[in-house]
């Protein structure tokens, strides 16, 4: 597709200064989780965009936790549905810069958040301004939904598509980091948390106790059988689920039989899976394995849960979005995540088609110190959104 003379001049009033600067100042704007709160960050973003004359809703999901709602255009007819995140991983160490003070340098903006994902919020925020300056905001309306928690057990998103929404959505795009390579799918995830509860007794006679470490232990190895079943039956599309034990953690003492052993689990999920029916599944393998009776007691927690999402390549978001970015002069197609998102929740309980796609690297950039964005993607990323929305206009509905 070539870029008509009316996109051409709405992708040249993207201004690349103001993407760097919103960029900037909501990495400044903190708001690790756990740790800290998204408020700084979700006032930025509200007063900047408030300026700029859009419909501006802040909803506080929990105390200091707001989502910030942005939407241009009418309500009366659907629009384009883009959704973000306000909250970023802890810095850590190893910042050659302060992860909360935004520094340009080789192209690039450095800060905790950069690429996950304060500049995928910024390019989206560019993409409603040019779309509202031109005057078209009530042809292609656009909304940017901003929410919290989305690191950790996703307070924003289920807060947000419990709540009725007040305007009609065509489609869904998530402003992930994904190299503007369109995203049509990605699995979903549980985090699981497995407690087992031994008997103490003193290291000398350990067989008075009831070792709950080594409970544990084989709870660990029945995991690693039934992901090898997993990697022998893997999805079509989005490949096999997946265990991971994160953390473990118990005993009191060397001298002490361990009387409680904790583990923390992430399942991958595909589609036909649920956290229940995997928690039922490992509790069925733990009892005929013989891992629980006498003084052993296992109990599994589902800590958190996030659906998948799978839209076809043919669809029409789709090869709009893919045909958007190769109309910003990026070269980039389609592909499964190996992430989650808040797009499952999107897909699933709103029922509008959904894709990921947005600037930075997740896995060579996202997470690390010296997290980074390069300025010219977040510019292309800007560009094709634009592009999309416009363009999705004009399909038939999806």
């Amino acid at each position: 597709m070539t870029v008509s003379t009316s996109e051409g001049a709405l992708l040249r009033s993207i201004d690349e200064h103001e993407i760097v600067s919103l960029t900037a100042a909501l990495i400044d704007a903190g708001g690790e989780n756990p740790g800290d709160t998204e408020e700084k960050t979700a006032k930025v973003l509200a007063e900047h965009c408030r300026a700029l004359g859009f419909d501006v809703r802040t909803v506080e999901v929990a105390p200091g936790r707001p989502n910030v709602i942005v939407s241009i255009g009418s309500d009366e007819r659907p629009g384009v549905l883009f959704v973000g995140h306000s909250d970023v991983v802890p810095a850590g160490t190893g910042w050659t810069t302060d992860p909360f003070s935004a520094v340009v340098r080789d192209g690039r903006i450095v800060g905790r958040g950069a690429c996950d994902m304060k500049g995928g919020l910024a390019a989206v925020v560019a993409a409603m301004t040019a779309v509202h300056r031109a005057g078209l905001a009530d042809e292609y309306p656009m909304t940017l939904a901003c929410l919290v928690d989305e690191e950790d057990t996703g307070l924003g998103i289920r807060a947000f598509v419990a709540a009725l929404p007040h305007r009609n959505y065509s489609c869904c795009v998530v402003a992930e980091p994904t190299d503007l390579v369109t995203i049509v799918g990605c699995r979903g995830a549980a985090n699981l948390e497995i407690e087992v509860r031994g008997r103490s007794a003193h290291a000398g006679q350990p067989r008075n106790g009831a070792n709950a470490i080594s409970a544990a232990a084989r709870i660990i190895g029945i995991i690693e059988g039934s992901q090898a079943e997993l990697d022998a039956n893997p999805d079509t599309d989005l490949g096999p689920a997946t265990w991971n034990v994160g953390t473990i953690t118990g005993g009191t003492g060397t001298s002490m039989v361990a009387d409680r052993c904790v583990l923390t689990v992430d399942r991958r999920l595909v589609p036909g899976e649920s956290a229940a029916g995997v928690v039922g599944d490992l509790r069925s393998r733990i009892e005929s394995a013989g891992v629980t009776g006498g003084d052993i007691d296992v109990r599994i927690g589902i800590a958190m849960e996030m659906p998948g999402f799978l839209t076809s390549v043919n669809d029409g978001l789709v090869t709009t979005a893919v045909q958007s970015v190769l109309d910003t002069g990026s070269a980039r197609s389609t592909d499964i995540w190996t992430a989650s998102c808040d797009g499952g929740f999107v897909a699933q309980q709103m029922g509008i088609k959904t894709v990921v796609l947005g600037p930075g690297e997740i896995e060579s950039q996202a997470h690390r110190p010296d997290e980074s964005v390069a300025v010219q993607q977040l510019t292309d990323s800007a560009r094709a959104y634009a592009l999309i929305a416009t363009r999705i206009a004009a399909l038939p509905a999806l």
